[in-house]
């Protein structure tokens, strides 16, 4: 717990604290009285509101669409799998300027569904709550897929055997087995969608405000720092709450599970209700995600002759100090790197609460891992520059700012990823093990790696999508000559043009081939085994 202690407190409680008192602090007398202040207020107490109602509203329906995905992933084989796995993951790393942008051209004013059927819902909050679904969907297919894979289907067909229906032996059996992972995948839906920007920004205009909107508005237009630091912690208490309240829940209904390849759980689909099932799920994922998708393909493509692609090769002196292709390569880079962070801080993290015999501190930790996916990247951005400005932590002209800023983000998806499965391996495995003279290292290595390794992947697979596409804290600290692929976007966004918009709509697409190329070559790796374990 040591290096993931220490992680957290330099590059995330440290860079918080320092925004939030900045804020706060007035000639070095703290102002706690404006809190109450400011959550007295009538239009604060409604976007609290709103906020909450609609990231639950956001999760239940994240989860009533996206069940049905994993189970076809985990239990069904059926060709082109690999490639529609990685369709899925590519809506998450969008910026969600970009993806917001594109959903509004289906739902919105002269939409695909205006013209169509002159439907439009950019005008309702269901237009935000669809907007949530397509981001979060790919969190709750890998999540709960990748655990769903694993778990040995003999134990419901003997629940099946023993005259159980295939509803009741599913939900005694696989439905408790899942829950963890079920409760992981809604606490990080509900967590993205609590702190809703860009969607929220794009599709809610100002009749909807999420707290985290209303913190970069406080910041960025009204100026009024205060306000914002105290938004900042009345988020910060409620996600802390809400996680708290998740790891009571999920540690008590964890128990060890029989996991098996996942290579022997897929099969072909049998029966009409199998390919319906399957047909459906296609089906949601073509109107859901790949739509939009297409709207950004068709928009890059508009300039005659990839005349829009042509030019993110040309710097204008301008917007960019180097071509805007220039942050293909640097975000490829910076994801690389912000991916071993998380998967080397998350994995031990993750190893260490696993731990049946992990006391009470240990285990609180396992909330406060997630706060960064609840914590406003606007406030994270901010501290990043005014925290570690210092000797000996000065690092705002270091290259390494940027991947430490998206492993906050991306080491969360490791713990949540792995956790379940290291908590479901059977200790009496590693006993055995130690009882025959194995050292700690050579348990892990011969007991624990080959039952997680697919955990590790799909973690590690993760964490570099989500770095890919990490906006809000980078936003603020990306160099101007080395901008990231979203960064790139949002200022081609801000600029008045056809040929800008083209860009970023040229710069978006080329981001979603790199992710789905790197998560497809990921599958492959992940399915290519043999063997059972």
């Amino acid at each position: 717990m040591a290096l993931p202690v220490a992680f957290f407190a330099l590059f995330f409680a440290w860079p918080v604290a320092a925004i939030v008192a900045r804020g706060l602090k007035v000639d070095g007398a703290w102002q706690f009285g404006r809190i109450a202040d400011v959550v007295a207020q009538p239009d604060i107490r409604h976007v609290l509101w709103f906020t909450t109602w609609q990231a639950l509203a956001s999760t239940a329906l994240t989860l009533l669409l996206a069940l049905p995905a994993a189970y076809v992933f985990a239990r069904l084989d059926f060709p082109g799998k690999q490639v529609l796995r990685a369709v899925v993951t590519v809506p998450f790393v969008l910026p969600t300027v970009v993806a917001g942008s594109a959903f509004l051209a289906v739902v919105g004013r002269r939409g695909l569904l205006d013209q169509l059927w002159g439907v439009r819902l950019d005008t309702t909050v269901w237009a935000i709550l669809l907007a949530h679904v397509f981001f979060n969907f790919a969190v709750v297919v890998r999540t709960v897929g990748g655990l769903w894979a694993q778990l040995d289907p003999r134990q419901e067909e003997a629940a099946r055997m023993l005259g159980t229906s295939p509803l009741t032996a599913w939900r005694k059996v696989t439905l408790p087995a899942l829950a963890p992972a079920v409760a992981a995948a809604a606490l990080m839906v509900f967590l993205f969608t609590f702190t809703s920007f860009g969607v929220v920004q794009i599709l809610g205009g100002p009749t909807f405000s999420t707290l985290e909107v209303e913190i970069y508005r406080q910041t960025s237009e009204v100026f009024d720092l205060p306000t914002a630091a105290v938004l900042t912690l009345v988020q910060f208490a409620a996600v802390g709450a809400i996680l708290a309240v998740h790891a009571w829940t999920v540690r008590r209904r964890e128990t060890a599970l029989r996991l098996v390849d996942a290579a022997v759980t897929a099969r072909r689909p049998r029966g009409a209700g199998q390919w319906a099932l399957l047909a459906g799920v296609v089906l949601t994922i073509a109107l859901l995600l790949v739509l939009p998708l297409a709207v950004l393909v068709r928009r890059s493509l508009d300039a005659p002759g990839l005349g829009y692609y042509r030019a993110l090769t040309r710097s204008d002196g301008g917007t960019f100090l180097v071509a805007p292709v220039h942050a293909v390569w640097t975000s490829l880079q910076y994801a690389v790197a912000a991916t071993a962070i998380a998967v080397v801080i998350g994995g031990l993290a993750a190893a260490a609460l696993a731990r049946r015999d992990a006391g009470r501190l240990v285990r609180g930790f396992d909330a406060l891992l997630m706060l960064p996916l609840g914590v406003s990247a606007v406030t994270v951005g901010f501290g990043f520059l005014i925290a570690l400005d210092e000797p000996p932590l000065d690092l705002r002209q270091s290259w390494i700012l940027v991947p430490l800023a998206q492993a906050l983000v991306g080491a969360p998806f490791v713990v949540r990823t792995m956790l379940p499965v290291l908590r479901a391996v059977d200790t009496r495995l590693r006993e055995a093990a130690a009882v025959l003279g194995a050292s700690p290292w050579r348990v892990w290595r011969e007991v624990d790696l080959p039952l997680v390794r697919r955990a590790l992947l799909v973690a590690a697979g993760f964490a570099f999508a989500v770095s890919l596409g990490e906006f809000g804290a980078t936003v603020f600290i990306a160099r101007p000559d080395n901008p990231t692929l979203p960064v790139a976007v949002a200022r081609l966004l801000s600029r008045p043009g056809d040929l800008n918009y083209g860009q970023a709509m040229a710069l978006s697409t080329i981001l979603m081939v790199v992710c789905a190329a790197a998560l497809l070559i990921l599958e492959r790796l992940r399915t290519d085994r043999t063997g059972e374990f």
